[in-house]
């Protein structure tokens, strides 16, 4: 009867399986990942918090821009084409970037949380939902973007770390470090998949196909999920109701 045998491959496949697992690394990625997208996708979201009325902004208005632009600015010098250089300014300057961002989105998010529970919207009626799903839709945006680059920027020490293949363990796991014979050799996550994760987690309100393995990045897609939760709720049933 030939089952035994399939059987007894089946067991060594699922043996050689186990084994490859427990003694899995991440190794260093075969190139650096390029700046413009990140890039791109800090830019949109100084876009979206310059395009917000001006109170749900803080103030002086053009304060925050101004830093995120001229700290942008700066990390691109630093590393124009690819990301590849390191250094403890230009950490630093990556982080603040990213809390400035965060930041001010977040502040956003509680003013116009307040003037959803207020009823101050200071806009015409007949026009009131459409700028409260606009607004709300660009709070949401920015988190979407803030979230990726706070993901980018510490899952297994930021980018230039995941190229130099320093910390093996992962604090993310993506689809393709579980089935290594369909990734291409020097594999790596790019911001461009850390931006879809962070969108399907703020849609989904829970991981999809990404899997958070260290603490920090469970507690961040649980904050994710919760403020992408509660903002959209309230955003929604608040302009279902001026509709009515």
């Amino acid at each position: 009867m030939p089952w035994p045998d399939e059987m007894v491959r089946m067991i060594d496949h699922v043996a050689e399986r186990v084994q490859a697992a427990g003694s899995a690394r991440l190794h260093r990625q075969e190139r650096a990942e390029p700046r413009w997208p990140v890039s791109a996708a800090v830019i949109v979201a100084i876009v979206l918090q310059w395009l917000l009325s001006p109170k749900l902004s803080l103030q002086p208005r053009f304060l925050l821009p101004a830093l995120e632009g001229a700290l942008l600015i700066g990390l691109s010098a630093a590393n124009p084409v690819r990301i590849e250089r390191l250094s403890g300014p230009i950490r630093t300057a990556s982080v603040a970037l990213i809390l400035l961002i965060t930041a001010a989105n977040a502040a956003s998010a509680g003013l116009l949380i307040k003037a959803i529970v207020t009823s101050q919207l200071h806009v015409a009626p007949n026009q009131a939902p459409i700028a409260l799903l606009a607004s709300g839709a660009a709070i949401w945006g920015t988190n979407v973007i803030a979230f990726a680059l706070w993901y980018w920027e510490f899952d297994r020490g930021g980018p230039v770390h995941r190229l130099q293949g320093t910390r093996p363990y992962p604090d993310l796991l993506f689809p393709q470090m579980t089935v290594p014979e369909l990734t291409p050799r020097g594999w790596g996550p790019r911001f461009v998949d850390y931006l879809y994760m962070s969108f399907t987690n703020a849609t989904a309100f829970s991981p999809t196909d990404v899997m958070p393995l260290a603490r920090w990045a469970k507690l961040a897609m649980l904050v994710q999920s919760a403020v992408s939760l509660a903002l959209g709720a309230m955003v929604i049933a608040r302009a279902v109701n001026i509709l009515h």
